[in-house]
């Protein structure tokens, strides 16, 4: 493992998440405050509105997924295009005043998701040993994740020392979009790929697209059915600052609650990332839900902030170590001809459990508590957990 290094495109792309991830975060911790008090929403409405944006992304993450297969320069220019409508939009939510206008942008900045993101994903896979996949998808969650950060505090150090309004916040989260653009035109290259083939051979083409769900095998479809009922369990992380904002969290210690989350999740994604690799990818998923199942039977018991800083903590910890063995699965299971086509299946499978997950979630918070609803997905958690173990691909190496 230690005679691989990342390559150059692999940090190239760390570079574009995290500044992406830094333009993300001075707007994404607003949705749920601006809902909650300039709206006047509640958790169902944060539900529906995280719900449809997820889900108006997924159909393009398997179309982006089977496109960039297709052709070899597809992969970064479809990225290009994700990238930028994201960018895009997501400064004017600093401008929103109606449920409309919100729910809008809020869904061309995921569609702006849908489109890359497969395609990144494969394009990691591409450029990377198969001996260190681990640790590139680890790599690549811990800078998503330190972005996430450094756009968070610097969001705070906005409202908390300049007194800037958060609409001015949002607005300036312009700047860091158009340095992603910059970074992945000029540093990001796609390796050369097998050729095409020829236009009569109708069994190799389908195998570089298998769009039928059951052209996949039969333990990649379980893992997704898996992961579908997993994205019961997690959901918009949005809920865990509205519970702060419940429990008479002022704004700014919202956001350090949401900047030490992300702390956490970048501290663990990169060495979580190599233990995937020595240790086993699908070990360490299993250790990472069961983590994300104790956290959230820890926030369904929170009374006080304190506990939800603990709580919030642990989540981080446990859920950054498996992040990228998550998606490792996919890239290891998946055939090199076909990884955008898995990937696009990956995010399409949790894209469409978004909106009844939100939506649940948030009902059980409104018309019971919000101990309860956290209760409910860490038990969904257990249960996927379980699955994972003795179901989904039982019968491969772990």
């Amino acid at each position: 493992m230690t005679r691989h290094k990342l390559p150059a495109t692999v940090i190239a792309i760390g570079l574009v998440s995290f500044l992406n991830d830094m333009a993300s975060e001075m707007v994404t911790p607003f949705i749920p405050i601006i809902i909650a008090t300039v709206l006047g929403g509640g958790p169902v409405i944060l539900g529906l509105v995280e719900g449809v944006a997820d889900a108006a992304a997924s159909l393009l993450k398997l179309w982006a997924g089977r496109y960039s297969d297709k052709k070899h320069g597809r992969r970064k220019k479809l990225m290009v295009f994700g990238y930028g409508l994201s960018n895009l939009a997501r400064p004017l939510l600093g401008l929103v005043s109606s449920w409309g206008a919100l729910l809008l942008l809020r869904s061309l900045d995921r569609a702006g998701k849908g489109l890359r993101t497969a395609p990144r994903d494969a394009l990691l896979g591409d450029s990377t040993h198969p001996e260190i996949h681990g640790r590139a998808y680890g790599f690549h969650r811990a800078m998503d994740n330190a972005g996430a950060l450094a756009g968070t505090l610097l969001a705070v150090a906005a409202l908390g020392w300049m007194h800037w309004p958060v609409s001015e916040v949002i607005l300036w989260s312009a700047v860091p979009g158009v340095l992603v653009l910059l970074v992945l035109i000029f540093a990001v290259r796609e390796p050369a790929r097998p050729s095409e083939p020829g236009p009569g051979d109708a069994e190799q083409a389908t195998l570089l697209a298998p769009l039928a769900w059951p052209q996949l095998s039969l333990n990649m479809r379980r893992y997704l059915w898996v992961l579908m009922l997993f994205t019961f369990a997690r959901v918009s992380e949005g809920f865990i600052l509205l519970r702060g904002n419940e429990l008479g969290m002022s704004l700014v210690q919202v956001l350090l609650l949401w900047a030490t989350l992300n702390i956490c999740k970048s501290v663990t994604a990169l060495p979580g990332g190599r233990l995937a690799d020595a240790f086993g990818k699908r070990r360490l998923t299993i250790i990472s839900w069961s983590g994300y199942a104790l956290s959230f039977f820890m926030l369904g018991l929170v009374e006080h902030g304190n506990g939800l800083w603990l709580a919030t903590v642990l989540y981080g910890l446990l859920i950054g170590l498996g992040e990228g063995s998550e998606r490792a699965l996919i890239s290891v299971y998946a055939d090199k001809r076909e990884r955008g086509t898995a990937f696009g299946w990956y995010h399409l499978t949790v894209g469409l459990s978004a909106i009844p997950a939100g939506v649940l979630f948030g009902t059980i918070w409104h018309y019971r508590d919000a101990n309860t609803a956290f209760l409910f997905a860490g038990l969904l958690a257990l249960l996927s957990v379980l699955l994972l173990r003795f179901w989904s691909f039982r019968h491969l190496p772990v």
